[in-house]
């Protein structure tokens, strides 16, 4: 468990970053869906991380407020898996 949540975190912000950088130079985007979706199956710290590090998504509500929530609801998951 603890290997799957280093990497999946891990694979997070580095999508955020890659967005970041696409962004920055007007190339194709990652789909906001799929950072989302990586953040909910336990990518959330990363997602996070990714918004602080590189300001990124940090205007999108949507991220402000789910990116939070998962990382609250993987908490809870992990913790009831234990």
């Amino acid at each position: 468990m603890q290997e799957y949540l280093i990497t999946i975190n891990i694979i997070s912000l580095v999508l955020m970053g890659i967005d970041k950088i696409n962004a920055i130079h007007n190339k194709r985007r990652i789909p906001e869906k799929v950072l989302l979706f990586v953040s909910f199956i336990g990518g959330s710290i990363g997602g996070i991380l990714g918004m602080i590090l590189f300001h990124h998504k940090t205007k999108k509500i949507k991220f402000i407020i789910l990116y939070p929530l998962f990382l609250i609801i993987n908490i809870l998951l992990i913790l009831y898996l234990k």
